[in-house]
C-alpha cells in the first residue's frame, strides 16, 4: 500500500516471479514471500493446478515439506474468478498453466494485486517451459534461484530427467529428476542408456 497524493491508501500492483531448476527453492520462496503478507495482515490467496497432486491435493508444499492452503484450479481464468477482494495472489508451477495466465497476472496487478509467481523455467529438454518466458517479461522483479548439481556441487542449470518419458509435463522428485549444472547436464544427456542419450 502507498499513499497517493490526497493521503489515501491505494493498493500498487505488481508481478513478482520465483524461477529456477528442480529443487532449487521456488515453492520455499513463494510460501516465505506469501507468509510475510500474511503477517502484515493483507489478504493472501494461492493457487496451484490441479494436476499437482505430489504431495497434497489442497496444499502447496516445498521439497521439503513446508506447505500451505492453495486453490487447485484446471485453467488461469479460474484464477480471476476467484481472486476478488484480495491483495496478494500466489502461483506455485506456473509452468503447468495454460498460456492465458501472463494476461491474467497482468490483469491482477493492473487492479492493484501483488502476484507472486513460482516455476520452472526450463523443461527436462532445456526448453523454456511456457508460461514462463511470457511472465518473466511481463514481471516488476524476477527472482531465479539455484538447486546445488548432485554431481559437482556448483550452481544447477536445469533438470535433468533420470527415467525414460518423453512426455514434457511429468511429475516427478529425487526418483526421477536431479539438478545439475550446465557441464553435468551436457554430459549426462549425452551418456549411454540416459532417458535422452
Amino acid at each position: 500500500m502507498t499513499d497517493n497524493l490526497t493521503g489515501e491508501s491505494r493498493r500498487q500492483g505488481r508481478i513478482e516471479v520465483v524461477c529456477g531448476s528442480m529443487f532449487s527453492g521456488k515453492t520455499e520462496e513463494l510460501i516465505r514471500r506469501l507468509r510475510r503478507a500474511e503477517f502484515a495482515k493483507q489478504k493472501v490467496v494461492i493457487f496451484k493446478p490441479a494436476i499437482d497432486t505430489r504431495y497434497s491435493d489442497k496444499d502447496v508444499v516445498s521439497h521439503d515439506r513446508h506447505k500451505t492452503r492453495c486453490t487447485p484450479v484446471n485453467s488461469s481464468e479460474e484464477i480471476l474468478l476467484l481472486a476478488e477482494d484480495v491483495d496478494v495472489v500466489g502461483i506455485d508451477e506456473a509452468q503447468f498453466f495454460d498460456n492465458g495466465l501472463p494476461d491474467v497476472c497482468n490483469l491482477l496487478a493492473n487492479s492493484g494485486v501483488r502476484v507472486i509467481v513460482a516455476g520452472l523455467d526450463m523443461d527436462f529438454k532445456g526448453v523454456p517451459f511456457e508460461p514462463m518466458p511470457a511472465l518473466c517479461a511481463i514481471a516488476d522483479d524476477v527472482t531465479k534461484v539455484h538447486a546445488i548439481c548432485v554431481r559437482c556441487g556448483a550452481l544447477a542449470y536445469a533438470s535433468h530427467r533420470t527415467v525414460a518419458d518423453e512426455k514434457r509435463v511429468m511429475l516427478g522428485e529425487t526418483a526421477e529428476y536431479e539438478p545439475l549444472c550446465r557441464e553435468c547436464y551436457q554430459k549426462a544427456i549425452h551418456e549411454p542408456g540416459n532417458a535422452r542419450g
